[in-house]
Parts: structure tokens; C-alpha cells; sequence
């Protein structure tokens, strides 16, 4: 089984519905629930994650969003050591970013990282890949 972590704007496109993006995504969520993969994110999208949906649904509906997320997801802890690495990753211009990778470096066995930001991501130790690229491998 692949273990693929998700960057924040895979999730966001997932589930604020942004067309073409979610369709992408979306086949790596239907291939998880069908335990063809395990999705990894960081503990700090969520917060990311409640800010963007909370501008356009009411709170209990984007809580509701979020809770059947943490269902199909396996949350990476965001912890000082990553906090403290991502402070000291210098090849990363937003700080976001940096705790993402960071908080990935931590999953066991990770097949791949999943961004629409890949040039954010060129000194990268893990494999990079775009939804599409992700996604193609379930196709």
C-alpha cells in the first residue's frame, strides 16, 4: 500500500470542490476509502483547511467537512522537532510550506509527497508529484 502525504492545497481543492483540481483529488480520496492508499496530512492544515472553507460555509458545516476528513486521513503531528526543522529549512521561501515537509519527513515509508506547488518543493529529499501525477498511478 502507497502511503502519500497531501499538502493543504490538494485537501482545500478536495473539499471546497475547486474544479479541475478536486477531480484529481478526489480519485486519490476514493482510492483510500477503497484501501488502495493511505493519505497523510499535517496537523496544521486543519486550521488552514477551516479558514478557506469558512469564508463561503457556516461553521458547524465546515466542521462537519472536517471531521469525516479526519476519517480518510492519518494526521502527522506538527511537534517542536518539526517546528525547529522547518525554522532551519532554508530552501523553502513560505514557512508553510517548510512545516509541511517537515511534518512529511516524519511519516514511515512515504511514497510520495502530493502539492500543487511543486516548484516550492524542487530540494526536496522525498518524490514530489502534482494531483495528476498521483492520481494517474490509480487511473
Amino acid at each position: 500500500m502507497k502511503n502519500i502525504f497531501l499538502d493543504t492545497n490538494v485537501l482545500i481543492d478536495f473539499l471546497a470542490d475547486r474544479k479541475p483540481f478536486s477531480d484529481q483529488a478526489g480519485i486519490l480520496f476514493s482510492n483510500a476509502k477503497a484501501g488502495n492508499l493511505k493519505l497523510h496530512i499535517s496537523a496544521v492544515s486543519y486550521n488552514n483547511i477551516y479558514y478557506i472553507l469558512r469564508q463561503t460555509l457556516s461553521h458547524s458545516e465546515t466542521l462537519k467537512l472536517l471531521i469525516a476528513l479526519s476519517d480518510l486521513v492519518e494526521i502527522a503531528d506538527v511537534t517542536r522537532m518539526v517546528i525547529t526543522k522547518a525554522l532551519r529549512t532554508s530552501f523553502f521561501k513560505d514557512f508553510e510550506d517548510a512545516i509541511q515537509y517537515n511534518c512529511a519527513l516524519t511519516v514511515s515509508n512515504l511514497s510520495c509527497m502530493v502539492t500543487r506547488d511543486t516548484k516550492d518543493y524542487k530540494k526536496s529529499s522525498l518524490p514530489v508529484m502534482t494531483p495528476a501525477e498521483a492520481a494517474s498511478l490509480f487511473a
